[in-house]
């Protein structure tokens, strides 16, 4: 940790200082900007994953209020709210900023400050890292998902529903320029799952409904949801969506289950969150966050919806619910 720099008196000069100014200096308090990216400050998941960030650093010597100070944003997903918080953090001037998820960062990039970013989903096509060995440059993080998992949702939706044909792939281009991977990694795994992926491009939330539209007039069809600030952010919707129409839905955010969603297979967010400390710890202690090599998740959660599949009237397997890590029944 970085201390206050004193000079130290030779001789009997020394000892004629008051106690008070020979005493030890107190420690530097540091200050992080966490930069919530998708999520308002009433969201239970977002407030487990702070929590979880707490208690890493707690646990590495950190005593909030202490010898460190968080200072939360809580933009929700729309990008303009995100570059305010953005640009109120630049003024602030902290130690180091955690920014979560991929557009968030996008933002927060190239402001002069180090960053270590989490839930972000490919960073080395996004352009925040040289390498993922070694990043380079002052930001390093923790990656949530890598483009293979679209024919990991496929594989689920389909065992969950057999009789579905068609899926329509839900993303924004705009909060989400990674879609494309996961796109092509579903479309792969489609012709030896009897299925068709279709792009389903929204930016609004009258073109989810669109979407929703289309696949419930052609009948056999299903819903990805891929893990993108803007699909979050109408998760209520899309929940609804899917329950009025009977479709099939898997998301790549465990939250959607929570809410009454069908199906998800996700990264343990509030574990990433825990892991993330590590790197703040190492990065105010003088690690450049380019050194740290950016980090893929170690766990991954299957949640299962009963209410959600009883309401479209769909029988789940015995077999994946008991591989279920979470079973709402």
């Amino acid at each position: 940790m970085r201390r206050r720099q004193f000079i130290k008196l030779v001789g009997g000069a020394a000892a004629a200082w008051p106690l008070a100014a020979r005493a030890q200096p107190r420690q530097q308090k540091r200050r992080v900007a966490v930069l919530m990216g998708g999520l308002f400050s009433d969201d239970w998941g977002g407030q487990a994953e702070a929590a979880a960030l707490e208690a890493g650093l707690t646990e590495l010597g950190w005593k909030l209020g202490n010898n460190i100070e968080l200072e939360y944003r809580w933009p929700g997903a729309e990008l303009d709210q995100v570059s305010i918080a953005a640009n109120e953090i630049v003024a602030m001037r902290p130690d180091l900023v955690v920014s979560r998820t991929t557009p968030t960062t996008a933002i927060m990039m190239n402001r002069g400050l180090p960053i270590v970013f989490v839930l972000v989903t490919d960073p080395l096509f996004s352009g925040f890292v040289q390498s993922l060995g070694r990043p380079g440059g002052n930001v390093t993080g923790f990656s949530v998902f890598e483009s293979s998992v679209g024919g990991k949702w496929l594989a689920l939706l389909k065992e969950a529903a057999p009789a579905v044909s068609r899926v329509s792939l839900l993303f924004n281009p705009e909060t989400a320029p990674f879609a494309d991977g996961y796109r092509r990694s579903a479309e792969a795994a489609a012709p030896t799952l009897g299925t068709t992926v279709v792009s389903a491009p929204c930016g609004s939330a009258a073109d989810i409904e669109s979407a929703f539209d289309a696949r419930a007039r052609e009948g056999s069809g299903g819903i990805i949801g891929i893990p993108d600030t803007f699909i979050d952010g109408h998760r209520d919707l899309i929940i609804e969506l899917a329950a009025w129409h009977h479709l099939p839905a898997v998301y790549g955010l465990r939250d959607f289950v929570s809410r009454g969603g069908l199906l998800a297979y996700s990264a343990d967010f509030v574990a990433i969150f825990h892991r993330a400390a590590g790197y703040v710890d190492q990065t105010l202690r003088g690690v450049r966050p380019g050194e740290l090599p950016v980090q893929a998740p170690d766990k991954f959660t299957l949640s299962v919806n009963l209410r959600a599949a009883g309401a479209i009237s769909l029988t789940l397997p015995q077999n994946l619910i008991a591989r279920a890590d979470e079973v709402i029944e």
